[in-house]
């Protein structure tokens, strides 16, 4: 990622021990210590490397650039015989992806016994059936690595849990009790198994919270110790070439009987205190906070510039879906005019598909019930599966559609038609151009569709969009001119390598959205030095729909092409006749 604006303060920007004092007493100001705020700030700085004389972070510093995509990614996606697959990763994005590529999210590589890797056995370690720390390495050394850190929950095998059970040793004191009796009916939960797990531990019989699943013990923030354990972690990720933090379910992080423990007031300012040890260490390292929850929640975690360096814009996917599902831009166009440019110093993270579903608790709001139970309907027609939460009034109501996104573009609310790849492709288009960093699942990138063998296998309805592809599969997949998974690769390729030669698709450059009737998307986006101008304009129906030119505020003076087909604008009062899923690129030059 290439950086900008990113040269060190000239001088100290207030002493960072006091900033961490501050912060501690933020977190912990309800909890008692057994150690100062003080001493504790001392222990994060030397587990860090850090002292007081280090030099402040530049606030309001863009570490990113046009340039940037991210590709996600699990470390065994793609596999060879008698090859590690991180090896196998490496090869794959040298090969198909450098050219328009430069980072790469890979999802948990470390020792895990459930959920794909979010339920960690041992942070310190390379999951040994991926590979090694040598071979992260070789990743983190061409492409800017971003990597997850599972910090609400670990594995109920890991050795901390074990000690907890036991009731002596590092651990013994990590997870978070409650009571059996305590009145935990307004949590706020993502799953409908039970939120207490049961324990016989050898100080007796406790009661773990687990916001997830059973095997997914919940840390408890109020100790200290948990905190510098995940400082120690973070200096370890950092030393390994990590430049990008995803902090996974950050929202759930602190807990308190009796609220709906989620997005508190001390899980707010433990991401500030963790941005403050992370870029004190790593001047250009960024974080990303994982919150899937309503909108407004969701903008939160940008603090006053001072939080997340960079949120996962979670009501994009379900917007995007619902604009081309439907041919109506309405709500996404709603959405995107009500959403606030993100400040110098932070940036949305743009994704519409990932390893999970298409979470709908970031459409609550913005898509009113009927729209939601259509787009469910939809999803499930095509072949996908629903994952449900339990509501505060213990109703069942839909959390995820899961589903392969080239599946989910296979037709319209009334059926599926013949437009699957052209609808795709204009979801990305889209994607690509909105104000922010596009991530790029890997299964998008290569038209994956619907694993049901692995769904049986499994029974999770995630693992629908999780599929494990065999080099020599993929090869032969890749070679078949009747099947779309090649011309999928190559449309996104050439689409990025438009994208990161434009300044105005800086993650920063001003955006405007544009008011062109329900059947034409569209906005407009100017480089952050004002030069160029770019016109994003997708057609999101079945049906050919004509834009006027004049509709668009393209200067006089400024002579415009269309990037994508590279046709020259020659009348700026002539009209364009999109096809249906068509977008066009319109910049002057």
């Amino acid at each position: 990622m290439p950086t900008q604006d990113n040269q060190l303060t000239p001088k100290l920007q207030g002493n960072l021990k006091e900033k961490l004092v501050q912060q501690l007493s933020t977190i912990y100001h309800d909890v008692p210590l057994e150690k100062s705020v003080s001493d504790i700030a001392q222990s994060l700085l030397d587990i860090m490397g850090l002292s007081e004389e280090t030099m402040a972070a530049k606030p309001f510093s863009n570490h990113w650039s046009e340039e940037d995509i991210i590709l996600i990614t699990y470390g065994d996606s793609i596999v060879k015989a008698d090859e590690v697959p991180l090896k196998t990763l490496k090869t794959f994005l040298d090969t198909n992806v450098s050219n328009t590529i430069n980072s790469v999210h890979i999802l948990p590589f470390f020792p895990y016994s459930s959920d794909d890797g979010f339920s960690v056995i041992d942070y310190s370690s390379v999951n040994e059936s991926l590979g090694t720390w040598q071979d992260i390495g070789q990743i983190s050394e061409h492409y800017r690595l971003m990597s997850d850190l599972v910090i609400n929950h670990c594995s109920s095998r890991s050795a901390w849990f074990d000690n907890f059970i036991k009731g002596e040793g590092q651990g013994s004191d990590y997870f978070f009790t409650a009571l059996a009796d305590d009145d935990l009916s307004a949590v706020v939960r993502p799953r409908t198994s039970p939120l207490l797990k049961e324990i016989e531990t050898g100080k007796g019989k406790q009661f773990v919270w687990c916001t997830f699943s059973h095997d997914q013990v919940d840390f408890d923030f109020r100790n200290p110790e948990v905190l510098k354990a995940f400082a120690s972690i973070i200096k370890q990720y950092l030393d390994m070439g990590v430049k990008i933090f995803r902090l996974d379910a950050i929202a759930f992080l602190w807990k308190v009987v009796g609220t709906p423990s989620i997005n508190l007031p001390q899980t707010h300012e433990v991401v500030r205190l963790l941005r403050t040890l992370i870029e004190s260490a790593k001047q250009d390292a960024v974080i990303i906070t994982e919150t899937n929850i309503p909108n407004t929640q969701n903008l939160t975690y940008f603090g006053n510039a001072n939080e997340a360096h960079g949120i996962y814009n979670f009501s994009l996917p379900p917007l995007l879906l619902n604009t081309l599902l439907t041919g109506n831009c309405l709500y996404l166009k709603r959405w995107l005019m009500s959403m606030p440019p993100a400040q110098d110093g932070t940036m949305y993270f743009n994704f519409i598909a990932s390893h999970d579903g298409i979470g709908l608790r970031p459409a609550e709001g913005l898509l009113d019930e009927a729209e939601l139970d259509n787009l469910v309907k939809t999803v499930e027609n095509f072949g996908g599966k629903i994952s449900w939460r339990t509501t505060d009034s213990g109703q069942q109501k839909a959390y995820e559609m899961n589903i392969s996104l080239y599946d989910a573009m296979q037709g319209t609310v009334r059926g599926k038609d013949q437009w699957n790849f052209e609808r795709f492709i204009c979801a990305h288009a889209i994607m690509f151009a909105l104000e922010g960093i596009p991530g790029i699942y890997i299964h998008s990138m290569l038209g994956t569709q619907n694993d049901y063998q692995k769904l049986a296998n499994t029974h999770h309805n995630r693992a629908i969009n999780r599929r494990r592809w065999h080099v020599e599969a993929l090869e032969e997949a890749l070679n078949d001119s009747n099947l779309h998974h090649a011309k999928v690769l190559s449309s996104l390729k050439s689409l990025l390598a438009l994208r990161i030669k434009q300044p105005a698709f800086h993650p920063n450059a001003t955006q405007f959205t544009l008011h062109l009737g329900l059947q034409l998307f569209g906005f407009w986006r100017q480089s952050k030095d004002r030069k160029q101008s770019m016109f994003c304009v997708s057609n999101i129906s079945d049906q050919p729909v004509v834009l006027p030119l004049s509709e668009l505020n393209l200067i006089i003076t400024e002579s415009w092409l269309e990037l994508i087909t590279e046709v020259k604008i020659t009348e700026l009062n002539q009209e364009l006749t999109l096809s249906p899923y068509q977008t066009v690129w319109i910049s002057n030059i």
